[in-house]
């Protein structure tokens, strides 16, 4: 029986301190002072990529040097062997050429003296008074064209044109039907 207040003992009988639970890996530990003494550090291999054969560029040589066939072709090829330019530079460490510089341009900063002075809304005034200058002038010579030649008519939209021309008034009809057309 179980003794008084303490649970049931379990049948099986645990092993000593010196037992590893789970999966032992055999591997250097020195602990902290190992991890930041000694990084283990990868070194990054080189990446080299195969870039496509320029086709178009050899068709053309090959052309220039006279082959003909697709056999003459095929040798020229073989002869020439042309790859395309890399498009990605600057990739994994390409040089930069030395004038390039990377993100947008910033904008031309904004003189403060300017907006103090109200500057942007003087110039924006005169090239409103400049455009009603040149409208008037406009509407002028058109004034002008229509006194001296009278049959010239400006074009106009469909509003002007029903403003000056008036449709003809209709003439009320009265309808009777056929049978009331004799009686007087």
């Amino acid at each position: 029986q179980p003794e008084l207040g303490k649970p049931t003992r379990t049948c099986y009988s645990l092993p000593g301190p010196d037992f590893t639970y789970g999966m032992y890996l055999h591997k250097r530990d020195g602990g902290v002072a190992e991890a930041i003494g000694h990084w283990d550090s990868v070194k990054a291999k080189p990446h080299v990529r195969v870039l496509p054969r320029d086709f178009v560029t050899m068709g053309r040589m090959a052309v220039g040097e006279g082959c003909t066939t697709a056999r003459e072709f095929a040798l020229y090829y073989k002869f020439k062997d042309l790859r395309c330019k890399d498009e990605r530079i600057l990739r994994y460490g390409g040089k930069i050429p030395p004038g390039m510089t990377f993100g947008r341009p910033a904008r031309p900063p904004t003189p403060f003296f300017d907006i103090m002075q109200h500057r942007y809304k003087e110039l924006w005034m005169e090239s409103q008074r400049a455009r009603t200058v040149v409208q008037h002038v406009v509407k002028r010579k058109v004034g002008i064209l229509q006194q001296c030649f009278p049959l010239l008519d400006v074009r106009g939209n469909r509003t002007t044109f029903l403003r000056t021309h008036p449709l003809p008034a209709k003439e009320e009809s009265f309808w009777h039907p056929q049978r009331f057309e004799k009686v007087q």
